[in-house]
């Protein structure tokens, strides 16, 4: 009987915690516009950016999946890239030449749109 109770209370738990914990934040989609790029996100991720040796590096605290793709930075190609890690989510901005780059996030309808801005050096 008391082994029959702690199974039923353990159960409850669990469903408990299952509704009370929050939902993934997910990485919905990306997009390339004429100044750089924007991510769009289920929510406010945490962002840790560095710029290395010529290269943009963002890591979002989120979930999504692997991709890349191409943009133009003032006229000339550069490429993205985002990458799974244990961490989150890597986006790497990557040209020929060095970039810079600066973001800055907002939400909208709902989601949280993160712009990041690119420029020669």
């Amino acid at each position: 009987m008391l082994g029959s109770l702690a199974i039923v209370g353990l159960m409850i738990g669990l469903m408990i915690g299952r509704l009370t914990a929050p939902e993934p934040l997910v990485l919905q989609q990306v997009e390339v516009v004429p100044e750089g790029v924007v991510v769009w996100f289920s929510a406010e991720p945490k962002v840790h950016g560095e710029q290395v040796d010529g290269t943009l590096a963002l890591l979002f605290d989120a979930e999504g999946k692997a991709q890349s793709g191409h943009l133009q930075v003032a006229g000339k190609d550069a490429n993205w890239r985002l990458r799974l890690t244990d961490k989150g989510v890597l986006l790497t901005l990557l040209a020929a030449r060095p970039l810079h780059g600066e973001w800055a996030g907002a939400k909208v309808d709902g989601r949280w749109r993160l712009a990041i801005n690119l420029r020669e050096e």
